[in-house]
């Protein structure tokens, strides 16, 4: 790591000599290796953009310069090569850094990217802001090829087309598309030829004094030239000057290519190929089991950890979405392109007509799902919480108000540990709960899970059901395909004064808490309709009610609780609790739920302090 060490800053890089580039690139991908496999973290995408990190580094001045990169998990290299180097020991653990980038982490961080699709916005936006402010800076969007599957990339190419004197450059890197890599000098020859000032000054006074006919055929032998190279022409219909495709792992030719374009006015387009893992022969064979492993040891390889006795909430919905299917062939299931994440591999197997992967295009996939409704099927919409957030006019607009009979599968509902903030579902219960004809269920259990899925599938309207990532306390499962009665609770533990009105993943540490505090606690199960009979039950039989979620406090499932409580004329001290007003950081999931209260110690504690104050001889079980 003689060069990586010297690098504390791109400035550092910038001033290597070009023949050692490629040195420093094998130390970083090195070094890339040995630091995620002590962490975890994402790998194989980060393998693929070492060259590309290094070449904008080098050749851009950052972080005067902007850098956006889409989607954020390729980024640890830069992270590395902007003075975090010493800190990659604590990626994506609690006070370390993030694994995104990060605005208030790093000025070189100029954009907070963890939701795809969104560079080319950003970066038009940082450019178009330059022009206005008179400063000479160059905007450099990275995205990758599965993020232009999305419309906002495209919504903001057909935008940045039409300014011609922007200095914006997109970088697509082409990691998965069907596209042989390009090979041999002349490629490289003739990429670097077409960002070149010769090539851009020839069609420029070719189009000012070339007679017509002329003109015509220099255009037609202009395109016919590029076709033999270009894929398509579809981005230089946007108004873009189209370059590539070239090796992205080469720096021969990204340098050279880089430093043309950097001399060239409007919106850019390059077109680079890599391969995700590249360097790891292991990541590069299978980079999907790759993309974010745990700990390992990368001279053996990655093992997924297997919990004895337990099955992750992401199986229990993968098993029920086959079984299913299985008894009811109007079953058919959409993913926007979260296959693995969403445990619906076996589905696609066993179904492949029934199953579809629509890409990263979260507003499509509901507003797909509500026109397989239209016409009888029963569309099941497997999608992280955070994720759904995208498609939240497409929720309301096409599936809820012309209530159509739609089943939205929410994973990773809540607190998400080491994706942190952007990743984090916290927002369902309080942005479902508000729309007209939804259901809303909150999932205890992976039983519950189960039968909550059942639930929401045979309600003839658009239904919700949240579970949260990863394995839940090991409930046995029940083959059967049973459903919930809608809008029913149920109570687990009798006790005095108290009621716990707990929902969802808070069920088992309120359950705890009971038992210290011998108070009554209830599985509301439904966030949306409410259990209001239970409520007015549990208020005329305690003299304190409790809530607890895993959800933003405001407008979430207690909001419910106080609205249905003041609709009654309840009048009972009620407290609230749950995630806080603020954005919480990534870190392991029980020492953020701790941190937070929402832990079994927490929710005691913080009933104690509330309600021990107003009656002093509330009693309490510390045994």
């Amino acid at each position: 790591m003689k060069l990586l060490e010297n690098i504390d800053s791109p400035a550092d890089v910038r001033k290597l000599a070009r023949t050692q580039l490629t040195p420093l690139a094998h130390e970083l991908r090195s070094y890339l290796l040995d630091s995620v496999s002590k962490t975890g973290g994402h790998l194989s995408s980060n393998l693929g953009t070492v060259e590309l990190t290094v070449a904008l580094h080098y050749v851009f001045n950052t972080p005067h310069d902007r850098i956006v990169w889409d989607v954020g998990h390729q980024t640890y290299s830069h992270k590395i090569l902007t003075g975090r180097r010493e800190r990659m020991h604590t990626l994506r653990q609690l006070n370390g850094i993030s694994g995104f980038p990060k605005r208030d982490e790093s000025e070189y961080d100029t954009f907070g990217t963890a939701h795809s699709s969104t560079s080319i916005s950003a970066a038009l936006g940082m450019a178009q802001a330059a022009k206005i402010k008179g400063e000479h800076r160059h905007a450099i969007a990275v995205i990758g090829d599965g993020s232009m599957t999305a419309g906002m990339a495209f919504e903001a190419l057909n935008n940045a087309g039409v300014q011609e004197d922007v200095n914006l450059l997109v970088i697509l890197n082409d990691n998965d598309m069907s596209i042989s890599p390009p090979v041999g000098a002349l490629n490289r020859y003739l990429a670097r030829l077409m960002s070149g000032q010769f090539y851009a000054a020839a069609k420029n006074v070719g189009k000012s004094v070339l007679p017509g006919p002329v003109l015509e055929l220099a255009k037609r032998l202009e395109e016919h030239a590029k076709g033999m190279v270009v894929p398509a022409t579809m981005f230089e219909e946007f108004g873009f000057n189209y370059i590539g495709p070239i090796d992205g792992h080469d720096l021969e030719s990204l340098i050279p290519t880089l430093q043309n374009i950097k001399q060239l006015k409007g919106p850019q387009f390059l077109h680079v190929v890599t391969k995700k893992g590249q360097g790891y022969k292991l990541a590069e064979a299978d980079p999907v089991l790759y993309h974010g492993p745990g700990k390992f040891n990368p001279a053996e390889g990655f093992k997924p950890a297997v919990a004895p006795g337990k099955v992750t909430y992401t199986e229990v919905f993968g098993n029920w979405l086959c079984d299913m299917a299985a008894a009811d062939k109007k079953l058919v299931a959409i993913t926007p392109a979260m296959r693995e994440g969403s445990g619906m591999v076996r589905f696609e197997q066993e179904y492949p007509d029934r199953y579809f992967d629509v890409g990263i295009a979260e507003q499509h996939a509901v507003t797909f799902g509500a026109g397989l409704a239209c016409e009888g099927l029963k569309p099941v919409v497997a999608i992280y919480s955070t994720f759904l957030q995208r498609g939240y006019d497409q929720l309301i607009h096409d599936v809820a108000l012309q209530n159509l009979d739609v089943t939205f599968a929410l994973d990773r509902a809540g607190l998400v540990g080491a994706d942190g903030a952007t990743h984090a579902g916290n927002y369902d219960m309080a942005y479902l709960r508000c729309i007209p004809n939804m259901v809303v269920m909150a999932a205890s259990d992976e039983n519950e899970c189960r039968q909550m899925l059942t639930t929401g599938y045979q309600y003839k309207g658009p239904a919700a059901i949240r579970y949260p990532r990863g394995a839940g306390a090991g409930a046995a499962i029940k083959p059967e395909l049973t459903a919930l009665e809608i809008g029913k609770g149920e109570i687990k533990r009798k006790g005095q004064k108290i009621a716990i009105l707990a929902f969802g993943s808070m069920v088992a540490p309120a359950m705890a808490a009971g038992e210290a505090l011998d108070a009554t606690v209830a599985n509301m199960r439904f966030v949306k309709p409410l259990d209001v009979e239970l409520v007015k039950q549990l208020a005329a039989e305690h003299d304190y009610l409790v809530t607890v979620e895993e959800g933003s406090i405001m407008g979430g499932a207690g909001s419910a609780v106080a609205e249905a409580m003041a609709a009654e004329g309840i009048v009972k001290p009620l407290q609230m609790l749950g995630l806080p007003d603020k954005f919480i950081d990534h870190g392991d999931p029980a020492k953020l739920l701790a941190s937070v209260g929402l832990d079994a110690a927490g929710i005691t504690a913080s009933i104690k302090q509330r309600h021990a104050a107003a009656e002093p001889r509330l009693v309490v079980n510390n045994g």
